[in-house]
């Protein structure tokens, strides 16, 4: 059965995944109709699954009603301290229970929940409180201290709460988490406090997911609450489509004798960790497994021990379970998909998964923060058939390849990818300007390279915008040298991707000296570790003799960069 057939029958009138077309922003398009209609209605759903295990985090353990209890407790006290529809309300942790708890407490107020980038410095989570005029930050006590001297200056939060820090605050804004909602392993003994009473529509703001970057190159893109459910409603289809596409039936969640489990690696700050994990295992019933930090030997105890249905992330993830040199003492044959997305990977790692775990199916999309996560969805034998393409788009979306005059390209031909869906967000946060060189009439050009074949498979080529992707992580290549040029030494600076088999690429960088001037490359990496993620601090810096490689525009020419990185 085709693509096309699959999607048509999936989606007929009276299916659960049958489409209706509605107008949002003054522009038509197909929506689940079926759909939960808000995050809000996605609590509601996953409260019914009870005393079900929901998250599980080093020795804590959460039900689905011990969180709901939690969740509902803090959108309270948000409320008491004066959060109103619309307000934002900021989360920057790790993975933990207390992370869940948070968004949904800030949700049902009726609040912009804003996550950011846990991995950033002071300086970057800063400029995100600012910029969004967060009012209140939930944050851990690792992010508390990064903001250490960076709160004074934003000026709309009046309160932050902070889990896991048993220190005294050192401002008079901050406050404990556990004050409110108390240890984790006490959800359930909360009291069962009602909805609050905030009206909240499909189309109504939800959540401003930030795009990797700092300053000029940091945008919060805004997302709806259609945005959120259209992402999860996309996991299920996609979940579904093997066994349409292979006429065998689908199997029904009643007869599963695992509960659904994802050791979650991705990190609750990505669209993708949040809309397309967190968000669809509450609705759907799964369990969440987080840990600390990746430790692969670690994650295959866990997968033992919680029996794991789901593990993914990034390639890296699989890659370092398939060649770890203990894998055959754990028992991990509860996998049933190994998945990833938000880096490139080999048809080899298609192969080795099909090999080394003969009954999971290999899975990966394509999506970015502007289409709240999955846009395609590429699994099991259609991946291992076509382990070069991203798969096709979901059946709510639309795709259009895009040449230089703004014209529609036919299939097989290379141009700007531009995805259209009730997944794409409103636009940015407070740039008009930007956004309106980005969204066009609904759809958004995303600024990669692709074809469409005639199935409907989307392949990405390359990407048009000066960006790489090291496991999954977006970094933008000049905000890493405008940070190299900051240094006193350094008169030219360009970054690159360079492949790496596990991470997909990796940011190396190509510089030049000032007359006069000295400095290694030990320093100039510590430099730059300074003051950006680790993530994106060049893993090589060439120092070159002489002045880069520029055309006759002066324009340096990035691929003969990366050539003589590739050579060094």
């Amino acid at each position: 059965m085709s693509i096309a057939d699959a999607h048509a029958l999936m989606t007929a009138p009276g299916e659960m995944f049958e489409m209706e077309e509605r107008e949002i922003r003054g522009v038509r398009m197909r929506v689940w109709k079926n759909a939960p209609a808000s995050l809000r209605d996605v609590f509601v759903a996953g409260r019914a699954h009870g005393d079900k295990t929901f998250l599980v985090y080093e020795d804590d353990r959460a039900t689905f009603e011990g969180f709901a209890r939690a969740s509902l407790t803090l959108a309270h006290a948000l409320m008491r301290d004066g959060v109103v529809k619309g307000d934002r309300v900021a989360i920057a942790m790790r993975n933990l229970p207390e992370w869940p708890v948070a968004f949904f407490g800030a949700m049902l107020s009726g609040a912009i929940v804003t996550p950011l980038n846990a991995w950033g410095k002071g300086a970057e989570l800063e400029y995100a409180l600012v910029d969004s005029g967060a009012k209140v930050a939930i944050v851990d006590a690792e992010r508390l201290d990064r903001l250490d001297g960076h709160l004074p200056h934003c000026a709309a939060l009046k309160r932050v709460y902070v889990c896991r820090d048993a220190r005294m605050p050192q401002d008079d804004r901050v406050c404990s988490l556990e004050g409110i909602v108390g240890a984790v392993t006490d959800w359930r003994g909360l009291p069962d406090l009602p909805l609050p009473d905030v009206p909240i529509a499909p189309d109504d703001d939800a959540t401003i997911f930030y795009t990797s970057g700092t300053t000029g190159a940091q945008k919060g893109a805004l997302g709806t609450h259609r945005c959120s459910v259209t992402t999860i409603w996309a996991g299920s289809i996609s979940a579904q489509r093997s066994f349409v596409r292979k006429g065998e039936p689908v199997p029904k969640p009643e007869d599963r004798v695992l509960q659904r489990a994802a050791l979650v690696s991705v990190p609750f700050f990505h669209t993708t960790g949040c809309q397309a994990i967190l968000c669809a295992a509450l609705h759907g019933g799964s369990k969440i497994v987080s840990m600390h930090r990746w430790d692969v030997e670690q994650a295959m105890a866990l997968i033992e021990r919680e029996r794991i249905t789901q593990v993914g992330g990034v390639p890296t993830i699989a890659w370092q379970i398939i060649e770890h040199p203990r894998r055959e003492q754990y028992d991990l044959s509860s996998l049933e998909s190994v998945s990833y997305g938000g880096a490139p990977a080999s048809s080899e790692l298609v192969r080795r998964i099909k090999q080394v775990f003969p009954h999971s199916a290999p899975g990966m999309g394509w999506g970015m923060t502007e289409t709240s996560a999955t846009f395609t969805h590429h699994g099991g034998e259609d991946y291992v058939r076509r382990p070069d393409s991203a798969g096709p788009a979901i059946p709510v979306c639309e795709m259009r390849i895009v040449g230089e005059q703004c014209e529609t390209l036919p299939t097989g031909e290379v141009g700007e990818l531009w995805a259209k869906g009730p997944n794409v967000v409103k636009g940015y946060w407070n740039k008009p300007e930007v956004t309106a060189q980005t969204f066009v009439d609904g759809w958004v050009k995303t600024g990669d390279l692709a074809y469409v074949d005639d199935e409907g498979f989307l392949y990405i080529v390359d990407r048009k915008k000066d960006m790489l992707i090291r496991g999954g992580e977006n970094i933008y290549c000049t905000e890493v040298e405008g940070v190299l040029y900051e240094h006193p030494a350094v008169m030219d600076a360009s970054v690159v991707g360079i492949p790496h088999r596990q991470l997909g690429e990796e940011p190396a960088a190509a510089v030049t000296l000032k007359v006069g001037s000295a400095a290694s490359e030990q320093e100039l990496r510590a430099f730059v570790g300074e003051r950006l993620a680790s993530f994106k601090v060049p893993v090589r810096i060439l120092i070159l003799p002489e002045t880069l490689p520029r055309n006759a525009n002066g324009k340096i020419m990035k691929k003969e960069v990366q050539a003589l990185l590739l050579k060094a």
